[in-house]
């Protein structure tokens, strides 16, 4: 169901990375066409970015966040050659991991 794809690239002394995670994000207001339920929500609240056990990065999010996000920021004191770990969490308890390496 789920996917991460990571890219991160060094520019002089900053680390740009950039990601996409497959993920529904469902709010839970969203009414089935079909059979006129609620889709119960579904959506991403917690990503974090570490590189060398250091986290450089980490995000609360909500179910205003759209269907597959995509996530860009930048970071100092990343190298060439070091990893880049995202993790996800959802509100029902799934978790989802990919690592990359900068180039």
């Amino acid at each position: 169901m789920s996917d991460i794809k990571i890219r991160a690239k060094m520019s002089g002394d900053e680390t740009t990375v950039k990601c996409l995670m497959s993920h529904p994000m469902e709010t839970g207001l969203r009414k089935d066409s079909k059979t006129g339920e609620l889709v119960p929500a579904h959506f991403i609240q917690e990503v974090v970015c570490r590189t060398k056990d250091q986290v450089v990065m980490n995000a609360s999010w909500s179910g205003g966040v759209s269907k597959n996000p995509y996530l860009s920021f930048k970071f100092k004191g990343g190298a060439i050659g070091d990893p880049i770990e995202i993790t996800w969490k959802d509100n029902q308890g799934e978790t989802q991991s990919a690592t990359a390496t900068i180039k």
